[in-house]
């Protein structure tokens, strides 16, 4: 078992922008839209997390970057914005390290629960967040098309279904 440990971020390097970009690439995958990681617009978006004051933690394994968690704390209300683990790192214990973080950082509120977004065919995500305990849907987003967007699958919840 490789040893995880968890830092603080409170400066952006390449490393973590490249983490953040290579999230964004897997984002869009779940939409249907390849696309490249940009390394600088990573950057630009955790600079934006660490100015916002949203606690930020990088996983590190053998002094490698392995993936990041960003937490938005909203009236002592713990959200996990964002969990990434780089592709050979995952199914190591490195989410569960990370996401128990938030965990943590819940539980110093004095709350038994962090709350996630996810894509509904974030298949691994879910399955994930389920067997920590969160089975429990809270919200779900609705909005209009973008001009020009190209949807592609439904999402069923309840009785009710909706263009992804």
């Amino acid at each position: 078992m490789k040893k995880i440990e968890l830092v603080e971020i409170r400066q952006v390097n390449d490393a973590l922008a490249e983490m953040v970009a290579l999230f964004r690439v897997e984002l869009r995958s779940y939409k249907g839209i390849a696309s490249k990681p940009n390394v600088e617009d990573g950057r630009e978006e955790m600079k934006e997390y660490l100015l916002a004051g949203f606690p930020v933690f990088a996983a590190t394994v053998h002094g490698e970057y392995a993936g990041y968690v960003v937490c938005r704390i909203e009236s002592e209300v713990v959200w996990v914005e964002s969990i990434f683990v780089r592709e050979e790192y995952r199914r190591q214990g490195v989410a569960a390290a990370l996401h128990g973080k938030a965990e943590e950082i819940a539980a110093s509120y004095g709350n038994d629960t962090v709350y996630n977004y996810v894509h509904p065919n974030n298949h691994r995500m879910i399955e994930f967040l389920r067997k920590r305990g969160y089975t429990v849907l809270n919200l779900i987003e609705i909005r209009k098309p973008y001009q020009n967007e190209k949807l592609t699958q439904t999402i069923t919840v309840g009785e009710h279904e909706f263009d992804y």
